[in-house]
């Protein structure tokens, strides 16, 4: 009996901790505004979460921000400075990406595991018949539709040579569609922002430019203009996908315009976006012919 009272004890410990953590590590890194000391303190949090998931492997809320922190990480801090020193090391670049791959792919399955603690064999579900398991998720189940696709889809945007991913594109949509249809307002229309750039990304196969600034206008207006990332979206999808270079510069002119303090939740990625806005203007001859 003290042997199973410790092990009772030591499970609802686990629980607290996680649940403490799992809230925490999202809002105390989202509001700050140095991004390097986020970058240095983020492994720890990560390596410390999935310790507290090897204890507790069916915890949701550990789950999910191990889903979106490998997955916001890969982004931040890897993939994106692939893009900035491509011109200068392209081999160095090349790996990075592929980091960044797995570090997607690792937040995949961390997201899949979260949404299988209510749906078990989702993932096997999900490719027999979506539309019946998705549609069975609710409201709760948004950020862990909205995570888990976006590492999918990461991952497959950075090596669209993989056939397994490839083919898995449809099932990414309609997690991100669900995800928009129970909550469109999560994430101050965050969802929207994935919806720009997959309409984008695929206008000559099926997506639309002009659904594209649609979903653009409508991350806008649910965040009151307090996010920068709508406007990355939209300028790397739509502007230089239709070549408009005069569109492309003043979209990212109002991305840097936006006040990083208005809304201390999206302070650090509003910086991060900020930075990406100058690299990108900066390099604007390389994206456009003319």
């Amino acid at each position: 009996m003290l042997a199973l009272s410790g092990c009772s004890i030591k499970k609802v410990a686990i629980s607290s901790l996680g649940n403490a953590l799992a809230k925490s590590s999202s809002t105390s890194f989202a509001s700050d505004d140095d991004p390097e000391l986020v970058q240095d303190a983020v492994p720890f949090a990560l390596k410390l979460i999935e310790s507290l998931i090897g204890e507790a492997p069916r915890h949701r809320g550990l789950l999910t921000a191990a889903c979106s922190g490998f997955t916001e990480y890969a982004y931040a801090f890897v993939q994106q400075k692939a893009d900035f020193i491509e011109s200068q090391d392209l081999n160095r670049a090349t790996e990075m990406r592929m980091r960044a791959k797995k570090l997607y792919l690792r937040g995949l399955d961390y997201g899949m595991r979260g949404i299988e603690v209510d749906f078990p064999e989702f993932r096997n579900q999900l490719k027999k018949d979506p539309e019946a398991i998705l549609a069975k998720m609710t409201r709760k189940h948004v950020p862990l539709l909205y995570w888990t696709a976006s590492a999918w889809a990461a991952a497959f945007a950075i090596d669209k040579a993989d056939s397994g991913l490839s083919v898995d594109q449809p099932l990414m949509e309609k997690m991100m569609r669900r995800a928009l249809a129970l909550d469109e307002e999560w994430g101050m229309g965050s969802i929207h922002d994935f919806l720009i750039s997959w309409e984008a990304g695929h206008a000559s196969t099926g997506g639309s430019y002009e659904k594209a600034r649609q979903h653009f206008e409508r991350a806008v207006a649910l965040s009151k203009g307090l996010r920068a990332a709508p406007y990355l979206s939209f300028a790397e999808g739509v502007s230089v996908g239709t070549q408009n270079k005069k569109e492309f510069q003043e979209i990212l002119n109002a991305a840097l315009k936006v006040d990083v303090n208005k809304a201390p939740d999206q302070r650090l990625s509003n910086v991060i976006m900020q930075r990406r806005a100058t690299w990108l203007l900066a390099h604007i001859d390389e994206l456009f012919t003319e």
